[in-house]
């Protein structure tokens, strides 16, 4: 008797599929454990917070302690809560609409236009992939210092970024040249391509780059540490750092506004995960 089409037994097959979504479960579990943790442990008393893993039952659950959070940065001499996240969006959408235009832009010119010194200018953003932001974070400081405490600098320096040009040069690479050369025989010249063409052919990419920028710029903490010492352009990262440090600490406050803080990431997934999953898929199979 032939065995089966696609090789082992059927009670084979069954049991690899088996193991593989035991290991996928396990894995899965260990990283939404921590998560787990930080919401119930929001909704918990301080006193409940911390006690090893029955700080997982959920048990005498509220919401006081995000109403503590409000609360305690609600004035002029503690700052005000939504002034620091009204910071951190403004930031965080400037770089994320910047950074799409512009690293779009140039991912096409590497990609798709042909010039004088193209392949050394995509050699020098691949190079830059491989510098980290700490090594140049002093010599940007003493550069911009004049510009301190100013929202615009926490976002300017970062629109332009080697990865997200990588990212959209991948994805164009893509795209077959047959339908741009139809299009330039129709008359059309690189700005119509590019946005009648490229653009609505990559919104995949687009939200992968959106999504991983966005989350990237919303978490950042060095240069703002450098750049802000004004509580009023103060993002929420760095407020964060000067709540946890009160004394004595509220760790049930402090889960509370850890939780208010990765809020707006999940808002940004959810609304752009379906291109952002094709983005990924798409990548992993073209790239």
């Amino acid at each position: 008797m032939n065995p089966p089409i696609g090789g082992g037994s059927t009670a084979g097959r069954t049991a690899r599929r088996i193991a593989d979504y035991t290991v996928l479960s396990v894995l899965s579990l260990v990283f939404a454990l921590p998560v787990l943790y930080l919401l119930i442990g929001s909704l918990k008393p301080s006193d409940q917070v911390l006690a090893g893993l029955s700080g997982f039952l959920p048990t005498h659950l509220s919401f006081h302690n995000y109403a503590a959070v409000l609360r305690s940065l609600s004035s002029d001499s503690t700052g005000y809560f939504w002034r620091f996240m009204a910071v951190s969006l403004i930031v965080a959408c400037t770089v994320v609409a910047g950074g799409l235009v512009v690293n779009s832009m140039a991912a096409y010119a590497l990609s798709r236009l042909r010039w004088r010194g193209r392949q050394l200018v995509l050699t020098l953003v691949l190079l830059l992939l491989l510098i980290p932001f700490e090594s140049v974070a002093v010599p940007l400081f003493y550069l911009f210092a004049g510009q301190r405490n100013t929202v615009w600098i926490q976002a300017v320096p970062f629109i332009a970024n080697a990865f997200s040009i990588y990212q959209f040069h991948t994805f164009f690479r893509a795209i077959p040249a047959s339908i741009e050369e139809a299009a330039r025989v129709d008359g059309a010249g690189p700005w119509r391509i590019l946005f009648r063409i490229v653009y609505p052919m990559s919104k995949p990419a687009f939200a992968s780059v959106a999504i991983l920028t966005f989350l990237t710029q919303w978490g950042s903490f060095l240069w703002p540490v450098l750049m802000v010492n004004d509580p009023a352009v103060r993002p929420l990262p760095l407020e964060m750092s000067v709540f946890q440090g009160q004394q004595p600490p509220d760790w049930g406050q402090i889960l509370a506004f850890g939780v208010l803080l990765v809020l707006p990431v999940l808002i940004v997934f959810a609304f752009f995960q379906r291109w952002f999953i094709q983005g990924v898929a798409s990548s992993a199979v073209k790239g």
